[in-house]
């Protein structure tokens, strides 16, 4: 597939046509890694999944309740 590189305010920006993006379920907003794979030469693109950087939103729930339940205790363990 060709495409071409434009250019929208001060970044250069490659369209993808809506059926590949909904064959990979990605839609606008969606967060994608970019890559550089300079031996080959080639740029890699590949969606980014709930598993690979983001923090899941169970354990975010558990820290946050760890932390209400204990915050007495750990801010006086950090003024000691």
């Amino acid at each position: 597939m060709v495409r071409k590189i434009f250019r929208t305010g001060n970044s250069m920006v490659v369209s993808f046509p809506k059926e590949l993006l909904d064959s990979l379920h990605l839609s606008e907003g969606a967060e994608v890694e970019v890559e550089i794979d300079k031996a080959r030469g080639v740029i890699l693109v590949s969606p980014v999944t709930s598993h690979s950087g983001g923090v899941d939103e169970d354990f975010a729930r558990q820290v946050s309740e760890f932390l209400n339940q204990y915050r007495p205790a750990l801010e006086a363990l950090a003024r000691a």
